[in-house]
């Protein structure tokens, strides 16, 4: 539908009752890289509201800036509360470091364990309250755990 079809008030309720992004309620434990990608993140919500504020009150311009307000209260929330955490190399599995596993049917698959914010599984970076990654942290190479109820063997830890 065409937007010359709905009403002023219409958009105004769309813009007015945006839900807020669902923070995390545990610990934001950030690696570097992450705390950066915040930042990034940040930046580019404070200059989406500046944008919007400068259109002025055209009925597009008010889910631009409900959107941006929106992003905003998230980005500032998730920065205030990052904790930058560099461990380091002890051999385990832990937050910031990668493991290789290696599963019954011969497959390898290595993983970096992030931030929340930054996990991306396609990537091969997963979030550390994950069950992939709270089956795996804590393990040492030639131990085994159980990860989506199969057996894998952590084969390298870096």
């Amino acid at each position: 539908m065409s937007v010359a079809f709905t009403r002023e008030e219409d958009l105004e309720a769309t813009a007015a009752d945006l839900p807020d992004r669902p923070i995390s309620p545990h610990a934001n434990l950030v690696t570097a890289s992450g705390l950066a990608a915040i930042e990034d993140a940040l930046a580019a919500a404070r200059a989406a509201y500046t944008a919007a504020q400068a259109h002025g009150s055209i009925e597009a311009d008010r889910t631009a800036m409900a959107r941006a307000t929106r992003d905003l209260r998230y980005w500032s929330a998730r920065r205030a509360s990052a904790q930058l955490l560099e461990v380091p190399a002890e051999g385990v599995v832990r937050f910031g470091g990668s493991v290789t596993i290696e599963r019954e049917d011969g497959r390898t698959q290595t993983w970096r364990i992030v931030g929340e914010d930054e996990a991306d599984p396609a990537g091969g970076s997963v979030s550390h309250v994950s069950p992939l990654a709270r089956a795996l942290i804590g393990k040492r190479v030639g131990e085994e755990a159980v990860v989506a109820g199969q057996s894998v063997e952590i084969v390298a830890v870096d």
